[in-house]
């Protein structure tokens, strides 16, 4: 059974600039696939005072999970996910897949866990 979408939206996304103990901050595009083709996936990150920055790539296989980490992941030209900077994600698939955000924010010793499902 495939179920989906091939355009999804992270309107909130943040990257905290530091870490408390031994655990790291950290977000994840966790995307699922329960097609029968591989998703080709691609990350376009938008900034409020910045152009976009595109070329971050990941491959979910048929029948799935992918769960891409924001602070591992580079960009077809080296870059990297800035942290301490707001921003917003546009998620592109060939295929239809459902994708959740999540963060793990380790920035005090009380830790906090969001997640939510994309639009």
């Amino acid at each position: 059974m495939e179920c989906g979408k091939c355009t999804w939206f992270i309107p909130d996304a943040f990257y905290p600039e530091t870490d408390v103990g031994s655990y790291v901050s950290h977000e994840a595009v966790c995307v699922l696939n329960t097609g029968d083709k591989d998703a080709n996936i691609l990350i376009t990150l938008y900034f409020e005072n910045k152009e976009p920055v595109s070329g971050f790539k990941a491959i979910c296989g048929a029948r799935r999970t992918n769960h891409i980490r924001m602070d591992k992941i580079v960009s077809e030209d080296g870059k990297k996910v800035e942290r301490g900077v707001p921003y917003a994600m546009l998620v592109e698939s060939d295929v239809p897949v459902v994708v959740q955000y999540s963060r793990l924010d380790t920035t005090q010793a009380e830790m906090s866990f969001m997640g939510l499902l994309a639009y």
